[in-house]
């Protein structure tokens, strides 16, 4: 399977060497497209498909959460973040952008096109399918849409990979920590309280049909008909 990766970065050696391992790594199965600016990034990642984005967070023209949320109104192509930053504060937020994994500098690069291979191969499979309905909501995972109650919903990112988890596990108890470690990945370094604020989100986004969304309390949440 082809994979075609997009690299916002702006030093030249860290390009240089991301893309020289993926392309060895991948052969003629992974193409990099790579920028070193925010801006001609961001217009490469609206203007195109990609199968992924490595966005670094430092860039000379605007900041690689700028970027994101730019791309965030219109695609929802997986992103990983590539930064020194490592505060707390910097990581959550990364994540309430919608970035798909935050990976800090200095890092192995053998271990980021395992990251990156990953995320795109469950990306790919994580919406096919047509249409499921749970009670008043219809979830279209071929078209990435949502309706409730007949009323066409538009879901960020996050909010929608949750909705999916959920419904996938209608009836069930769903612990925040397996939320956390299938929507933000294993290596998300922050807490639980993410997985509420998505949820409270997504509840309010839903509307009248947020109700089928239910606490369990001391445990997770579970949706019903």
């Amino acid at each position: 399977m082809k994979y075609n990766i997009l690299l916002i970065e702006d030093d030249t050696q860290i390009c240089e060497i991301i893309s020289d391992a993926f392309t060895d790594r991948g052969g003629s199965d992974i193409t990099m497209t790579t920028f070193h600016k925010g801006a001609a990034g961001t217009n490469a990642a609206l203007d195109n498909d990609y199968d992924l984005i490595l966005l670094d967070v430092m860039l000379p023209d605007m900041d690689g959460f700028s970027v994101i949320r730019r791309i965030r109104k219109c695609k929802d192509v997986p992103v990983i973040f590539l930064t020194a930053r490592t505060a707390e504060s910097d990581i959550l937020y990364g994540y309430d952008l919608g970035c798909d994994d935050y990976v800090t500098k200095p890092f192995s690069v053998a271990a980021l096109y395992s990251k990156a291979i990953a995320l795109i191969q469950r990306d790919k499979h994580s919406f096919k399918g047509h249409t499921t309905t749970c009670g008043n909501i219809v979830l279209n995972r071929k078209t990435l849409s949502v309706t409730a109650s007949g009323e066409e919903i538009l879901l960020p990112p996050i909010e929608f990979r949750l909705l999916v988890y959920l419904i996938d596990h209608k009836g069930w108890v769903v612990d925040r920590e397996t939320l956390l470690d299938r929507i933000w990945g294993p290596d998300f370094l922050g807490g639980t309280r993410v997985v509420d604020n998505h949820v409270k989100n997504l509840r309010k986004l839903l509307k009248k049909d947020g109700f089928q969304i239910k606490t369990v309390i001391s445990q997770g949440y579970k949706i019903t008909d």
